[in-house]
């Protein structure tokens, strides 16, 4: 990692990190599907430790599940110390990657072949991910901000509550 890529403390920015991210996992979507891929959401972005500016980085990728036109792809971060050679994992991440026709229109992408117990365990730790995304979506889209119980809620917070009155 570069001094341009950091911030004034030596570290490297997570921006630039999401940019490298998004690169390796439209690499790895568009290598497994064949086709152009485009980021459909970034589901989870751990930052765990910061990288200096030296460090050797590594990224790797792996299509962790499929389904009719979709990826995830996830990806662990590793930095290494290249004068002592400890090596950090810095940073789990998981893409949702679409493939597209030339056309711009999605496309089927071909099935996973599960190799090893830690294939079977991405794609069920995927499936998992995917099942508590659409129940926290759900949950949010139902939740109701008027009730006493989530007002009480704030209570617990640093905020003021000063809303116009909507009875007018």
């Amino acid at each position: 990692m570069l001094p341009s890529h950091s911030n004034f403390s030596g570290k490297i920015h997570g921006g630039y990190i999401l940019s490298l991210l998004d690169q390796i996992a439209f690499a790895c979507a568009s290598k497994f599907s064949g086709n152009y891929c485009v980021t459909a959401s970034v589901d989870t972005v751990n930052f765990l430790k910061p990288i200096e500016v030296g460090e050797l980085v590594t990224m790797k990728a792996s299509v962790n599940y499929v389904g009719k036109s979709s990826m995830i792809i996830g990806i662990r971060v590793e930095a290494e110390n290249i004068q002592t050679g400890v090596i950090k994992h810095c940073n789990s991440s998981y893409f949702t990657m679409v493939a597209k026709d030339e056309a711009g229109n999605t496309i089927k992408v071909p099935g996973l072949i599960l190799k090893s117990e830690m294939d079977l365990r991405r794609f069920v730790k995927s499936i998992r991910r995917i099942e508590m995304k659409k129940a926290h979506s759900e949950d949010y889209e139902a939740l109701d901000v008027s009730t006493p119980e989530s007002l009480k809620l704030l209570s617990q917070y640093n905020v003021q509550l000063n809303l116009p009155n909507t009875n007018e």
